[in-house]
């Protein structure tokens, strides 16, 4: 079987504009590779959604991504925008700041290994999350491949959005690592409604809710480690009204795993989630700042093909 003519869609600011320097390298690996295919480049947020959408409408069977998490995002919703959806592959070239969504489906953190996947004939069909929210008073959704979350993570983008980002992926990583401890410190746990299957399930005071597809987040953590991405279900990993000095206790215990057995946290397989507060609790997804609550999550099985 033949790899088909791939539109490349590249996001030169990802990495600290990592991208920008090493695409002439990249782009002669896909070529030395034998991969056929033309590139854009993004201008900005929201328009590797756009690009993705019109290469699909327009005949393209593989789109690749090169970049973070963001970009891959972009790219699966403007895929998942198309009538065309169900007969496109997602290839990803990583290397952004952060790229849990690769390391949730087992594609190499280097631009170089992941390269090489790309004409490889392995394709792996996963599920895809569906978020609902609120933005400027309108009721919007988004796809996620990875993870979406509600309070503190979503708290922690926030505050990563006005960080300087020319400095390169690891002191970026570093970067929002120390604006994640700097957030903890000013962040209040927040009162929430969780229903699950539409039913209710707690009226707690809790950190966090992340609603996992993908095993990783934050550039490493193993935030959900049993979740599967075509199992037809999500994992809410729910933080608990957990005191500072307690996450910080439980944050390096988040990249083995191991910090699910804390009595704190609470993990639990569901097919659909919603959340409500009366307080003002933002909503991020695949590490994007979205908006706030109330938001609803739940699945499409089986939506999206994953060169791998």
């Amino acid at each position: 079987m033949s790899v088909p003519y791939a539109k490349v869609i590249v996001n030169p600011a990802a990495g600290g504009y990592l991208i920008h320097r090493e695409w002439p390298r990249i782009s002669r690996q896909l070529q030395d590779i034998g991969l056929s295919f033309d590139y854009e480049y993004t201008e900005g947020v929201g328009h590797a959604i756009e690009l993705a959408k019109a290469a699909a409408d327009n005949g393209y069977r593989y789109l690749i991504a090169v970049g973070g998490d963001g970009t891959v995002s972009e790219v699966a919703n403007g895929i998942l925008c198309s009538t065309a959806s169900g007969s496109i592959i997602l290839g990803i070239v990583s290397a952004g700041t952060a790229c849990s969504f690769a390391r949730s489906v087992g594609i190499p953190q280097d631009y170089s290994s992941a390269c090489s996947l790309l004409t490889g004939q392995r394709r792996l069909l996963i599920d895809v999350g569906v978020v609902e929210y609120k933005s400027k008073g309108q009721s919007l959704q988004r796809f996620f491949v990875n993870e979406a979350g509600v309070g503190f993570d979503a708290a922690v983008v926030e505050a990563s959005k006005c960080l300087p980002k020319r400095f390169g992926p690891t002191i970026n990583y570093y970067a929002r690592v120390v604006r994640g401890l700097r957030s903890l410190f000013s962040y209040r746990n927040k009162r929430v409604v969780l229903c699950v299957e539409n039913k209710v399930e707690a009226i707690c005071t809790c950190t966090a809710v992340v609603v996992a597809n993908g095993g990783y987040s934050g550039g490493g953590m193993h935030i959900a480690p049993h979740a599967e991405l075509n199992d037809g279900l999500l994992d809410m990993v729910i933080v608990d009204d957990a005191g500072k000095f307690e996450l910080l206790k439980i944050w390096p215990t988040l990249y083995g795993g191991s910090h699910i057995t804390h009595p704190k946290i609470r993990v639990k397989k569901v097919a659909s989630v919603a959340i409500q507060s009366s307080e003002r609790v933002l909503v991020e997804a695949d590490g994007e700042l979205l908006g706030e609550c109330p938001a609803s999550f739940w699945l499409l099985p089986s939506a999206l093909t994953i060169a791998v």
